[in-house]
């Protein structure tokens, strides 16, 4: 009985960690850039009283053994870069990304990270950065007399000086893609880094290399789809519910064994 109890508490807690992703998900529904996580979950230990195919008393072979699992744990948070909706902005400076890749930022600390959203600004100094001042790889300066930004699909950067027809370039914007990007570490803000499990980043113009383009006007919004999000959480409610109704009964079955008398 007891290992029932243990069993089932695992599975409340691996149910407790699914709403826990599910809710995070909601909360950034509308965070651009945002890509939605899903757990998976998988068995543990199993414990065997015979293996299948042993030899019988008889010496026949078993068909089948008698192995009881002990639960489930969760296996992975996997987080899942599926193409999210496009909002117009009305901004020039903000872009989205059709397809795949990541806007390279540079950190205060010199390190790298990337990002899926465009929502990009001008600080001080003239230089394209995200909402919290992070300057973009490569750096780009728009000159303070530009009356007109433009932003190619391929990532060049044209910007319109005063009595000048044509757009002169001041640089282009670079994505970087990864052979893996499940395995990116999320480290807010909607920022990313790469990890061992992401590989190299693998850098290049928009368009080239099997890396999207990009859409000036627009950003791209959180992939998460609400509805979806509402029927995961009724699911994993109801396991949560079965898991503590199992650990109900084996404390029933307990009780009963408990008040046997001789």
């Amino acid at each position: 009985m007891l290992r029932a109890l243990w069993t089932a508490a695992s599975g409340m807690t691996a149910q407790q960690l699914n709403v826990d992703v599910i809710a995070n998900n909601l909360a950034n529904v509308n965070t651009a850039g945002f890509k939605r996580s899903r757990v998976d979950f998988q068995d543990v230990l199993y414990q065997t009283a015979r293996v299948p195919g042993s030899a019988s008393a008889r010496g026949s072979q078993l068909p089948t053994g008698i192995q009881v699992g002990l639960g489930t744990r969760p296996g992975a948070v996997y987080k899942l870069f599926s193409q999210g909706t496009f909002q117009a902005t009305g901004n020039n400076l903000d872009v989205a990304i059709e397809g795949d890749g990541f806007i390279q930022v540079v950190l205060p600390d010199g390190s790298t990270a990337y990002t899926r959203d465009g929502g990009l600004k001008l600080d001080t100094q003239g230089r394209i950065v995200t909402s919290d001042g992070n300057a973009i790889e490569p750096e780009i300066t728009v000159p303070p007399e530009a009356t007109e930004v433009s932003i190619g699909a391929d990532g060049r950067v044209g910007v319109t000086l005063p009595g000048q027809i044509q757009p002169q370039n001041v640089g282009q914007i670079q994505l970087a893609s990864f052979v893996n990007p499940a395995g990116l570490s999320s480290i807010g803000r909607n920022l990313f880094q790469a990890t061992a499990s992401s590989g190299d980043p693998q850098t290049g113009a928009p368009g080239e290399r099997n890396l999207g383009r990009l859409v000036q006007g627009y950003v791209e919004q959180s992939n998460v789809d609400v509805v979806q999000e509402m029927v995961q959480m009724i699911v994993a409610m109801r396991a949560y519910e079965v898991n503590s109704k199992a650990i109900q009964t084996s404390d029933e079955m307990l009780q009963v064994a408990n008040n046997v008398r001789r």
